[in-house]
Parts: structure tokens; C-alpha cells; sequence
């Protein structure tokens, strides 16, 4: 990256003052590169001379003046200036950035790519929904921040495998069994009484489907063989429902993954035993709890005094899973933030494991609240009480749906207003980013109606503002996804995504690009390309298609 480039330019003038007298010897700190607030300062800029002040005791603009008197020539290097009170302002060449049409010509669907993660195995576990009821518009948020943070991810150098962690044993797929019982039996006309669990329209319909598949066989068998084979029945009803939904917005799992298999295989059985080797199993009052170092985080239940395992074993087992038995390097676990309480014992966990608890990170979400024209939208009577992926969807469609949602930081409260997301108007970022693209498809139809090509075409020759502009936010891509990878701020995206679309649409807008200067025509029919790779791989990194027409 060009910000990495200009460090180490920085750097390696300090070391050539410190070098020729210009500066006493100290230890160089890290170099910090930035865009300034003001962009009429330049591209980039470096405080570094402030911090090296009390080393080198003198006024930071002195120090600055001497590192940019040492800079190196670079092709890319523009102007460095020195501002008060001690920044140092670099410009980047504007042939420079001319030709950087041709290395995003080139490199393509690879553009924008970093490696930062140099392959390090990396799990993103996401959504993973209690399989209770269709996917909730509150997980289709965990859906879209984990998919798209997947997707950073990888296009910042990791090997990723995304995961859904699908709770298939326990309270709840009893009660559901229980549930699925009552809404079959009714659907045979058996006067049971309603569930007090899981009441929503969905379980009827599903108790309708069992009744006209299974006749009333379940009806006259033992009544704990009827509830478990409901209880399955249900569950693998709902996960084909939630791999629907999830698919209807793009999102695709490398592995569904049973909690069920964490005792069926013995993983909880190895994790329990490394624990107890570590004496961190304590018995009291019938049950076995997790000893806790940590002050701030009390003991916890991991079997139950009538010998149930509880949620918290099945997460010790799975943290074991994870990172020892599949050999992931970092865990990232997406939930919404009212589980902000079990994020410490998760940690300790792999802490009392014998593993670096910082192989977890746990990104908290919170919820949505849908709006229509600024007003809230009731809840769905189909779920009962609340609204579904598949609703909104199919009122805005998945383009919209995956942008919306992914507009604010996840620790940031959202709301989606259905009204905005389908207006065809700059007011709708969807359609603005969308548009961009559209709107370049619809430039290379005109060209090739008038038989121009961006063949031969002379990046030398972009030279106007505009496009110099378009240029310079094309070439933060890298930047960007930098920074959503470091900081898993994959909203970051959004806002990149609607910057560059502006830049193209003031590009168009003063700069015609199919004329009779037939050289002129093939740069910048050059540039649109770069522009249509650069806006194209960034709607993909989030999920979204890069339509030719609108």
C-alpha cells in the first residue's frame, strides 16, 4: 500500500539526517501515515516530527523541515511540504497516479486485495440462530456483518472458513418437540392444548405438513418416542428454512456444525479431562463448575446436579474444537450484544484450556428496528413476535437489505427504514452505489454504438481534476479493506462505497468520456474500466451485485 511506502520513505530520511548530523541518534518510533482532515493539505501526512521532539530537542517544524530536505526521489512522490505545527504534507505525482489506471487494469478482480493475514486460518462463526423459528431480521444483521467481515478477511490475506453452530440438543429442542406435538395433534383435530413455547404461525403450518406426511402415526407410539421425533422433525425443518434464508441473501456456509457432535465425538469428553488435569473442576452442591481465576468472572456451571451439561459446557468443548482439534489460529464468534456476559467466560475458558484467550474474538452486534417511513413496523404475526429475513427481503430485495444493514458500526443501534431502501434517489445509498455502476455499463454501450474502444488508450492524458480524483479514491480500496480487516469494521465498505460512487459521478459529470478526440476517448474509457473494476469488486466484498442497468 502507498501509505506503507511513504513510512518507510519517512523513516529512511530520519535515518539519513540522523546520519549526515542533521538529527541526533535515537530510536525511530513507528512512523504514523494518514490522510489529513483538509485535503487541500495533500494525500497523506505525517505528525512524526511532533513525537520526535523531546529526542531530538528541537522545534517539531525544524525537525520536519529535515526529514523532508532527506527525503528519497519516488515515483510516486509529488510535493512534501511542512505545515505547523509540524506535519509533514506529501502529494502524490499526478503522472503517478495517471498510470495506476493500468495496475487496476491489470490486476482486475484482484484489485484492492492486501496481505495482511499471510494465509493465517481463520474461523468466522455467524448467525448461528437457535433453530426455533425462521431467521429472525436481527440475525439476517449477525448474517451480513459476519458474511462481509468473512469476505474482508479474505481479501486481506487469510484463509477463512465461515461456520454456522447450530444448537441441536438441549431445553429448547425439547420444548420445540413439545410444541411440534401440540401443533400436529391439533392438526388432527385432537383438542391439545397450545404450546406455551413457540406459538407463532410458522409451527401451525409445519404441524399441517407432519399431520398430511405422517397420517397420526406419532399419534399412537410412546409419547417420549413422538416428542423426540418431533423435536428432530422440527429442527431439520427449521435449519433447511434458515440455509433458505440465508442463501435468499447471499450468505454461504463452509460447515454447519452440530452442537450435538460435540458429545457424540468425544470433543467434550477431552475438553472436561484438560481441565481436570489443570485442577480447574470444582464440585459443589451436586454439580461441576469451572474454577475461575479471574476475579471479574464468577465460577460457572458446566454439568448441572442432575447430570445435564449445560450451554457453557457445550462452549468450553467447542473453544477446544476450534482451535485445537481443527487447528484454527483465530476464532471469531459474531452474537448479538445481550450476550456481552458471556464474552469474559468464553475467554477464560480457553484461558483455563491452556490457550491464549486473544485466538477469540467476539464482535457484538446490536439489534435492528424496522421502520416505514420513520414509523415502526408491527411485528409478524407468521413468527409471532418478530419480523423475518425473508419479509423484508422480499420487500426490498437483497442488494438493499445486505447495504442497509450494514451501514453502522455493529455496536451502533440500526434501523432500516423499508421506505428508503427502495426509493430510486440519491437518498438511497443502495441506489446511488448501484447507479455507479449501471451508469458505467451504460458508458461502454455508447462507446461501442460509436465504435470507441479504450484500446491504445494513453493513461498520460488524464490529467483533469476530476479525474485525478477518481483516481486517488479507486487507490484507497487497499486502504480500506486494511482497515476493516485490522479493526473487523467491515461497515467501513459503506462509506468507501458511496465516496467512490460520488467521485465517478462528478467525474461524469465534467468530463466527457465518448468524443471526437479518439485519444482522449481511450484514456478515459480506460479510467471508467478501472473505475467499474474498483466499484465492482467493492459491491462484491459486501455481498451485493454490480447491476448493468437500473
Amino acid at each position: 500500500m502507498i501509505v506503507n511506502d511513504i513510512a518507510q520513505l519517512i523513516e529512511a530520511a530520519i535515518k539519513k539526517a540522523q546520519k549526515k548530523g542533521d538529527l541526533p541518534r535515537f530510536d525511530i518510533p513507528e512512523v504514523v501515515v494518514e490522510r489529513p482532515k483538509d485535503v487541500t493539505h495533500g494525500d497523506y501526512a505525517s505528525p512524526v516530527a511532533m513525537g520526535l521532539a523531546r529526542y531530538a530537542r528541537m522545534a517539531p517544524v525544524q525537525i520536519a523541515e529535515k526529514i523532508v530536505n532527506r527525503l528519497a526521489q519516488a515515483d510516486y512522490l509529488g510535493e512534501a511540504t511542512v505545515a505547523r505545527p509540524g506535519f509533514i504534507n506529501i502529494r502524490l505525482s499526478e503522472a503517478w497516479l495517471a498510470r495506476q489506471v493500468e495496475t487496476i487494469l491489470a490486476e482486475g478482480d484482484n484489485f484492492g486485495r492486501v496481505n495482511l493475514g499471510q494465509g493465517k486460518k481463520v474461523q468466522v462463526e455467524f448467525i448461528s440462530a437457535n433453530p426455533t423459528g425462521p431467521l429472525a431480521v436481527g440475525s439476517g444483521r449477525n448474517a451480513v456483518i459476519g458474511d462481509t467481515l468473512a469476505s474482508v478477511l479474505e481479501a486481506a490475506g487469510y484463509t477463512v472458513q465461515r461456520e454456522f453452530y447450530t444448537n441441536d440438543i438441549g431445553t429448547q429442542v425439547e420444548n420445540m418437540g413439545k410444541a411440534m406435538y401440540a401443533r400436529y395433534a391439533q392438526a388432527l383435530g385432537i383438542a391439545e392444548p397450545d404450546p406455551e413455547e413457540y406459538q407463532g404461525e410458522y409451527l401451525v403450518e409445519m404441524g399441517q405438513a407432519a399431520a398430511q406426511e405422517f397420517g397420526d402415526k406419532y399419534l399412537h407410539v410412546d409419547r417420549d418416542e413422538a416428542l423426540a421425533f418431533m423435536g428432530q422433525y422440527a429442527l431439520d425443518k427449521i435449519v433447511a428454512g434458515i440455509k433458505e434464508d440465508s442463501a435468499l441473501i447471499g450468505v454461504h456456509f463452509d460447515r454447519w456444525f452440530s452442537e450435538k457432535s460435540l458429545y457424540d465425538e468425544g470433543t467434550y469428553g477431552l475438553a472436561f479431562n484438560k481441565l481436570s488435569a489443570k485442577n480447574m473442576i470444582i464440585e459443589r452442591d451436586g454439580a461441576v463448575w469451572l474454577r475461575s481465576e479471574d476475579e471479574d468472572d464468577k465460577e460457572n456451571v458446566i454439568v448441572r446436579s442432575d447430570g445435564r451439561p449445560t450451554y457453557f459446557a457445550s462452549d468450553i468443548a467447542y473453544v477446544w474444537d476450534k482451535l485445537v482439534k481443527r487447528g484454527f489460529e483465530w476464532a471469531i464468534y459474531v452474537w448479538g450484544a445481550d450476550h456481552h456476559g458471556h464474552v469474559k467466560r468464553v475467554k477464560n475458558a480457553a484461558k483455563s484450556l491452556g490457550l491464549d484467550p486473544d485466538w477469540i474474538t467476539i464482535v457484538l452486534y446490536q439489534l435492528v428496528s424496522i421502520t416505514r417511513d420513520g414509523v415502526p413496523v408491527r411485528q409478524s404475526k407468521r413468527t409471532g413476535d418478530f419480523i423475518t429475513v425473508r419479509e423484508v427481503v422480499d420487500e426490498i430485495g437483497p442488494d438493499a437489505f445486505r447495504f442497509m444493514l450494514l451501514t453502522r458500526s455493529a455496536d451502533s443501534q440500526m434501523e432500516l427504514d423499508l421506505t428508503l431502501a427502495t426509493k430510486q434517489s440519491n437518498e438511497n445509498p443502495v441506489y446511488y452505489v448501484q447507479y455507479g455502476h449501471a451508469r458505467i455499463a451504460s458508458i461502454f454501450r455508447k462507446a461501442e454504438e460509436e465504435g470507441a474502444s479504450m484500446a491504445g488508450g494513453e493513461v498520460t492524458l488524464l490529467t483533469h481534476p476530476s479525474e485525478l480524483e477518481l483516481i486517488r479514491h479507486m487507490l484507497r480500496l487497499r486502504e480500506v479493506i486494511a482497515l476493516a480487516a485490522e479493526t473487523l469494521s467491515p461497515h467501513q465498505l459503506t462509506y468507501y462505497a458511496q465516496e467512490l460512487a460520488s467521485a465517478f459521478h462528478a467525474f461524469y459529470r465534467d468530463c466527457r468520456v465518448v468524443s471526437d478526440d479518439a485519444a482522449l476517448t481511450a484514456a478515459r474509457l480506460k479510467l471508467v474500466k478501472a473505475a467499474q473494476i474498483t466499484l465492482a469488486n467493492t459491491l462484491h466484498l459486501m455481498g451485493m451485485t454490480a447491476p448493468e442497468r437500473m
